[in-house]
């Protein structure tokens, strides 16, 4: 078994690691995303390049209170056309998510970085494609009523391992990556 330090409050980060043999502590690094979007969007930041920075930053943040152990940062956003999506603040912005993703596809981009000593070791980013079915505005309120605000502030729009999955009509990518740990990459540097 791997000792690792988890720099997010992911329930299912947690529960990826701990399925895979990897015994982590939980640290949520408590960085404020917002403003490192806005100034990584004024730069020109693709959402992939935002998702990366986000998790070394969460990662190195965490890292630098303890010396000599791996911390583990992770950040997965939508890209709709090269479009940055974050998550929703409240159940309207929720549905106008849903319908900006409405019968189009979209990358679910995962990030994740190893830091140790307050520096990244290793990185690794993945991308899936889902396709959204197309859908009525009142069959995405509905599929909105049946997610608790917990769910729906924590994961973004959809939750692919419960009700979000009944919005795709085709999901291509790792199973992990969409869910915000790719686990096989993470295994594969641990291993080393």
């Amino acid at each position: 078994m791997v000792n690792i330090i988890l720099a997010s409050k992911s329930k299912v980060r947690k529960d990826i690691l701990e399925k895979n043999n990897i015994l982590c502590i939980v640290e949520p690094s408590n960085v404020d995303e917002d403003p490192v979007k806005e100034s990584l969007i004024k730069e020109g930041a693709t959402p992939e390049i935002i998702s990366k920075n986000l998790a070394e930053l969460k990662a190195n943040k965490v890292s630098q209170k303890n010396n000599d152990n791996l911390v583990l940062g992770a950040d997965s956003v939508i890209d709709l056309e090269g479009m940055l999506i974050s998550k929703p603040e409240n159940r309207n912005e929720a549905l106008n998510i849903l319908k900006r993703l409405n019968g189009k596809d979209h990358f679910l981009i995962s990030s994740v970085c190893i830091s140790k000593n307050g520096s990244m070791v290793w990185n690794y980013t993945d991308k899936a494609i889902l396709t959204m079915k197309k859908m009525s505005e009142k069959s995405l309120k509905d599929y909105l009523s049946k997610i608790s605000d917990e769910d729906l502030y924590a994961y973004n729009v959809y939750q692919i391992e419960g009700e979000g999955r009944k919005l795709f009509s085709k999901i291509e990518g790792d199973e992990d990556t969409i869910m915000g740990l790719p686990i096989k990459k993470i295994k594969e540097y641990l291993i080393k």
